[in-house]
């Protein structure tokens, strides 16, 4: 125990002594961890789209301006008449601007009532069976009177899209920023080596063996990954919250904040962080365990 209090005591005076680079390393690793975890957050959230505007199955349809109330009103037979379609909700322009009422304002609601009101009737629909969305879609399109159609599921289609381009690059950069964290983890842990290159040709002379002699590097380098792992959770927690609460305001889905999971992204991202900062340790170490004494100082 108390050569393990001591090999401890070294692997943090290797980080003290090499700080630069260890900070270089913390940067590289945290840029890494705090991608992903944006990936993991971006994936989670997309899918919620999905289920949700399952969950509502809702399209809204528009018809025209010149349309009378009445008319507007016995559209909704039609609509029931369409296979596929299980109910049809009428939404009078009056609701529609009440609706509204708060964002626009009371100077602009008063002139945007009664005849001023430049909003359509329109209904929800609501469809049995969304694998035939399409060609339900088109035959309310084709119903006299209907203007356009809008849904969620077009939104969600380009959502899915953009977090699947996104995905891809995280992918990538990832990837080279992993290998990067690598090559400057090996590089920091080079550098103390190194520097302690006379101790470790002692060390090897007298018999220490070669888990004595990697320990503190070890150590190093989970220090660095436990460190970076802290760092990247705190940036998420900030900047997923502040992110979604920005999306909201344009896209009111219902999305899982960093917290709900974030107990998994903590033991993926420790975990994450101690696997690079060891293998950095070790592919490092790796050729100075093959030496001993002056082969190790280059004499």
């Amino acid at each position: 125990m108390s050569s393990l209090g001591y090999l401890i005591k070294e692997g943090f005076k290797n980080i003290f002594n090499n700080r630069m680079m260890s900070l270089a390393s913390i940067g590289v690793l945290i840029s890494c961890l705090v991608l992903t975890g944006s990936a993991i957050m971006l994936s989670v959230n997309v899918s919620d789209i999905v289920r949700s505007v399952g969950d509502t199955n809702e399209t809204k349809v528009y018809l025209s301006d010149d349309i009378e109330k009445l008319d507007a009103v016995y559209k909704k037979a039609e609509f029931l008449k369409i296979e596929n379609v299980s109910e049809a909700e009428f939404i009078d322009k009056e609701d529609a601007i009440k609706t509204l009422r708060d964002k626009i304002g009371e100077d602009i609601y008063a002139n945007m009532t009664g005849a001023g009101n430049p909003l359509p009737y329109s209904y929800n629909i609501k469809m049995e069976d969304l694998t035939k969305y399409d060609e339900t879609l088109q035959k309310l399109k084709a119903v006299p009177g209907v203007e356009s159609v809008s849904s969620q599921r077009e939104v969600v289609k380009r959502l899915t899209s953009l977090s699947a381009l996104i995905t891809m690059m995280s992918f990538w950069i990832i990837l080279a920023l992993a290998i990067i964290s690598l090559f400057i983890i090996s590089n920091t842990i080079r550098m103390t080596m190194f520097s302690h290159r006379f101790e470790i040709s002692i060390m090897k002379s007298v018999g220490a063996t070669n888990n004595f002699v990697r320990v503190p590097f070890i150590i190093e380098g989970i220090f660095i990954g436990v460190v970076s792992a802290g760092i990247s959770v705190g940036l998420l927690y900030v900047l997923s919250d502040a992110v979604i609460k920005a999306v909201k305001t344009i896209l009111p889905f219902p999305y899982t904040p960093f917290t709900s999971i974030m107990w998994y992204i903590i033991a993926g991202f420790v975990g994450a962080g101690i696997i690079v900062g060891v293998l950095g340790s070790l592919v490092s170490i790796r050729r100075f365990l093959k030496r001993e004494g002056n082969e190790i100082l280059g004499w």
